[in-house]
């Protein structure tokens, strides 16, 4: 009786195989989370043996931290990207508010609040967190500058008001993680308070109700 013979694996160039590692960990970050990224279970979802991906990725701790980044950049650029479609300060900072306390992106959030435990004792990964959380504090931050130069807002300390609300942004979202509902819309409420701390007219900044 003849038998069918095994289908070989297809032989991937090493940039090929370290791209496919990279995008599962990505996947399963989002999936499971940080804590998730171990050898085994990135080797199960690419489909190769664990010894495999230590090839590739030698340092497990390197591997969270650069998934992290890849992670929450690319929401960065995708907020930057919307808030160069409007046209004036108080509607991008209004956007930002908005937008970053949508519920679409607890996902995101997720992976940031598991990033803060696991930075403990992960130097690597609490440096990206760092580097990430910088980057956000300037998109406030140009956010308010640019206010204060129309005279939209009146800001003294520009550094440390983007300081402030990007971690009210943070606390409220975190609290989403366990639908805590303390306040019925938090966007609103959210809103009515950086007005206040930017000098923004009352309800410039409040969310409007679609048309």
């Amino acid at each position: 009786m003849s038998s069918t013979p095994q289908k070989r694996a297809l032989r991937k160039s090493p940039e090929e195989r370290a791209a496919e590692i990279t995008e599962a960990a990505r996947e399963l970050a989002l999936e499971a989370g940080l804590m998730a990224l171990t050898l085994r279970n990135v080797a199960a979802r690419v489909g190769v043996a664990s010894g495999l991906v230590a090839h590739y990725q030698p340092n497990m701790d390197a591997l969270v931290s650069s998934t992290f980044a890849t992670i929450v950049a690319a929401e960065t650029q995708e907020v930057a990207g919307l808030l160069s479609q409007r046209p004036g300060p108080s509607e991008r900072l209004g956007l930002l508010v908005d937008t970053l306390l949508d519920n679409s992106r607890l996902d995101v959030t997720a992976i940031w609040v598991e990033a803060w435990t696991l930075g403990r004792r992960n130097e690597t990964l609490a440096a990206s967190v760092r580097e990430q959380m910088d980057a956000w504090q300037k998109v406030f931050q140009g956010v308010v500058e640019d206010g204060n130069a129309t005279g939209a807002f009146n800001v003294s300390d520009a550094a440390a008001v983007a300081w402030q609300i990007l971690g009210m942004v943070d606390g409220l979202n975190a609290q989403a993680l366990v639908r805590w509902d303390g306040v019925n819309d938090r966007g609103t409420h959210l809103a009515r308070a950086v007005e206040g701390m930017v000098g923004a007219a009352r309800g410039s900044l409040t969310p409007k109700p679609s048309a």
